[in-house]
């Protein structure tokens, strides 16, 4: 069995580096961080009790690897890139592992279209996704460019503690058009 990492926190330098391209599917690193990043994400939503997917940064792997659970997709992405973005937006309370104690309001594309690989290099490719999976991947490949949803709050008003956010739900969500986070 693999054993989970622990999870990179806001402020540390690893969450802000930009990560490297895959290009030896065969590496052995590649596949212990696979590994390791499904058993996190496992561990992760079974200690939390969320958490949709997780990106190689988020547990100190400098690679372009997402993790998702399952009924979000694919199991693995590896050097995922956005190559079209809807004109429609939405705004969302946005959560993160690496801050878990936080919600971010803040706009999205509605709808992304994907390229990717698989744990075996196979190239794929994914077109007008659904909002909720569309503001997840954005979420994720932001993570693998060093950027972080608190870099795209909306206003000063948008970043809040999650104990303040479920105290008072309804509030917090009248301030957005999209469900997801929180």
């Amino acid at each position: 069995m693999v054993e989970p990492a622990a999870i990179v926190l806001l402020g540390d330098e690893r969450l802000r580096q930009v990560c490297r391209a895959v290009t030896d599917f065969a590496d052995a690193e590649l596949r212990a961080a696979c590994a390791t990043l499904g058993a996190t994400l496992i561990d992760f939503q079974r200690r939390h009790g969320f958490g949709r997917a997780i990106a190689a940064p988020q547990i100190g792997v400098g690679l372009r690897i997402v993790a998702l659970d399952p009924a979000h997709g694919p199991p693995l992405l590896i050097n995922p890139e956005i190559t079209s973005r809807s004109t429609e937006s939405m705004t969302l309370w946005d959560d993160c592992m690496s801050f878990p104690d936080l919600l971010v309001r803040l706009r999205r594309s509605r709808s992304i279209g994907l390229r990717y690989r698989d744990a075996t290099g196979a190239g794929h490719e994914w077109n007008e996704l659904e909002p909720s999976v569309a503001e997840l991947l954005q979420h994720e490949i932001d993570h693998l460019d060093g950027v972080l949803a608190i870099d795209h709050a909306l206003d000063r008003e948008a970043i809040v503690l999650r104990a303040v956010f479920e105290a008072q739900p309804e509030r917090f969500r009248e301030q957005v058009d999209w469900p997801a986070g929180g």
